[in-house]
């Protein structure tokens, strides 16, 4: 189970249920339908995933929204061409920046993806950080109808020049239910809400109320958080991304700037990419833009750990140090990986 960065640790074959208690064993002759493994950006799941197809015949498949973009392989941590030349990948860097990447879309190709796999008798091993994406896939989506893009680019304008107070006081006076649950720091939540009470004359929170079809049953699914010590991520992220300068993070932020991407589009929300395209612009040093950088990831981190917490209460948490000292095949996990 996952406890905000802690590990409390699952016996092998046994569930852990909303209730914080074991249901019993697991039926160690049945290979689950798929893996799923999430956990906080620097926790080393994607290596983790990675053992783990190699050991049960898998096939990374990405649930990290930012590592859908062929242009941010460096700035978002995807797997090097080594990793995805040692064990099949799917769904990392095959869209561009500059296209509008949702999760209605990453539900529709994962739920293809899953099915090759299946057809081809590999094991789909789901990885990532975007914890809305294990929630869809588990839960499906709400019906929500598509936004006109006349409504969509209204509301996403007011987003990025109304003050958060004003945002959220026409929220409120629109939306009120809404409202109560989006506090004024959460722009893009309070622009979704807007955008579709305009659209379709409902709010968000009533459309939610609707339930979606799962892809996966999550009975049918190892789930697995990796964890490790806040600190200890903080410590890991910021060493990450100092790597990743010289790695070149700034060429491919240079990239994205050429490309002038609009700043409403999911990919200018990437870790790190705002601060080094003011780098790049003259309008910050580098130092000042890995500084910034640094905080907004642990700022991530944070948020990551409140998903966790409230939605992933019932998958069992392994912690990464014990990952790292023992092999693939040795691991526990795979006592009901078959």
């Amino acid at each position: 189970m996952y406890e905000d960065g802690q590990v409390t640790r699952a016996k092998p074959g046994l569930v852990v249920d909303e209730n914080m208690s074991y249901s019993g064993p697991m039926n160690t002759q049945a290979r689950p339908r798929a893996i799923l493994i999430a956990g906080p950006t620097a926790s080393g799941k994607s290596a983790f995933a990675m053992a783990v197809a190699r050991a049960r015949g898998g096939v990374v498949i990405n649930a990290d929204s930012m590592q859908v973009y062929s242009e941010l392989r460096v700035l978002t941590a995807r797997p090097s061409a080594d990793d995805e030349a040692s064990v099949p990948h799917r769904l990392f860097g095959h869209v561009s920046v500059s296209e509008p990447y949702s999760v209605a879309r990453w539900l529709d190709e994962v739920s293809a993806e899953i099915a090759a796999a299946e057809a081809e008798g590999l094991l789909p091993v789901i990885t990532g950080g975007t914890g809305l994406y294990f929630k869809a896939l588990l839960e499906g989506l709400s019906p929500i109808p598509p936004i006109p893009e006349d409504i969509r680019s209204h509301w996403r304008a007011a987003g990025e020049t109304w003050c958060a107070q004003d945002l959220h006081a026409e929220l409120v006076r629109r939306d009120a239910r809404a409202a109560a649950k989006i506090p004024p720091s959460d722009r893009q939540r309070m622009v979704r809400a807007l955008e579709v009470i305009a659209a379709t004359g409902r709010s968000l929170a009533e459309w939610q109320a609707v339930g979606g079809r799962p892809v996966l049953d999550a009975a049918s699914a190892a789930k697995v958080v990796v964890a490790r010590p806040r600190e200890e991520l903080y410590e890991r992220a910021e060493r990450r991304f100092r790597q990743m300068i010289g790695e070149g993070a700034l060429d491919e932020v240079r990239l994205v700037r050429d490309l002038q991407l609009d700043p409403a589009l999911p990919a200018a929300r990437a870790l790190g990419l705002a601060p080094l395209l003011a780098h790049v612009a003259g309008e910050m040093t580098l130092e000042e833009a890995v500084a910034t950088s640094v905080r907004d990831t642990r700022h991530y981190i944070k948020r990551q750990a409140t998903w966790l917490r409230r939605y992933m209460i019932s998958w069992i948490s392994f912690s990464a140090q014990e990952m790292e000292t023992q092999s693939a095949t040795d691991f526990p996990i795979l006592d009901f990986i078959r």
